[in-house]
């Protein structure tokens, strides 16, 4: 009976010392979570929204850059009167009842101007970061997964865009171009931004095709296209949404800095950048006509930049 005892008690010893385990939480989870519970393990993508809903960065962001869509769609809600009625008799003159910005050096209402300015800055912003993406994304995984000839000239390509500044590639291509619109600006970003993409979905194609999982759907005789689009592409697809959100912000800095130099967006288009560079010629007179569009476009990029922080913590998990 004493060494029935003594073997009952070495065993549960056992047990309490593997459960005390560092990898003993990793055990649980592959075999259904914590011990008498049948919960499954999050995948990465109900991982990394279980934590971005607890990060207060990302609540904040968020709802800064929802604001900011709905005003850009329906810019008439939170502005009551038009960006283009302007009355030269109350140039430069502070807030007043109605006017809680001022008016700029034209006349116009700088909180009407700010309000319409958001969607110039959006759309450029998102269309360019989707084309950059797709575009680098398709250029980068075929390379990436093909490898040869495709893949050494791509590398070599990527490097030839990377020796081109942005900004300065900016200022010789627009310089040539008279259209006044987004279409151009958002050309630009996309000719010059789908390297940085393509070089990420490279890297990351080459990794993912080298698992198990690829290999066994190849040895089950899966086609090509259904082991990219269902076996690497989901497999691959974070670091590319990380680099993607990032870029928003960068791109709405860029197409303000360039709407500022006179080569992006043109009157009548109605642009953060364009009033920021009306506005300095006035700053010691009106200052106010700048501060509220410069203010505007710092608040996107930090929201933009802010978000992109948040979603590369939850989906990296070398960050965990």
């Amino acid at each position: 009976m004493p060494e029935r005892y003594r073997e009952k008690q070495r065993a549960d010893f056992g047990t309490q010392e593997a459960e005390s385990l560092p990898g003993s939480d990793i055990l649980q989870a592959e075999h259904g979570g914590a011990a008498g519970t049948d919960q499954p393990a999050r995948s990465l993508w109900s991982d990394a929204w279980h934590d971005l809903r607890r990060n207060p960065v990302f609540v904040v962001s968020g709802l800064l850059i929802l604001f900011l869509i709905f005003i850009s769609l329906w810019p008439s809600v939170v502005a009551s009167g038009s960006p283009y009625n302007c009355d030269i008799a109350r140039r430069n003159l502070g807030a007043e009842s109605g006017h809680p910005f001022g008016f700029d050096s034209q006349g116009c209402d700088v909180y009407n101007r700010t309000v319409y300015g958001a969607r110039a800055s959006l759309t450029v912003c998102t269309l360019a970061t989707l084309g950059a993406a797709l575009l680098g994304t398709v250029l980068g995984g075929l390379a990436g997964y093909f490898g040869g000839w495709g893949d050494a000239v791509l590398s070599r390509l990527t490097e030839v865009f990377f020796g081109i500044p942005m900004l300065l590639g900016g200022l010789v291509f627009l310089s040539v171009i008279k259209s006044g619109s987004v279409w151009p600006v958002i050309g630009l970003i996309v000719l010059l931004g789908w390297p940085q993409v393509a070089r990420i979905a490279r890297g990351s194609v080459i990794t993912a095709k080298q698992n198990d999982y690829v290999q066994a759907a190849r040895t089950l005789g899966a086609s090509t296209g259904r082991i990219m689009l269902r076996h690497v592409l989901p497999n691959a697809v974070a670091p590319i949404i990380v680099v993607a959100t990032i870029a928003l912000g960068t791109y709405v800095a860029l197409e303000a800095t360039l709407s500022f130099l006179g080569v992006g967006l043109k009157p009548p288009t109605i642009s953060w950048g364009g009033d920021i560079s009306t506005a300095s010629q006035q700053i010691r007179n009106a200052p106010h006509a700048l501060l509220w569009p410069a203010g505007a476009l710092s608040l996107t990029v930090l929201a933009f930049i802010m978000l992109g922080d948040s979603v590369r913590d939850a989906l990296d998990p070398k960050l965990r």
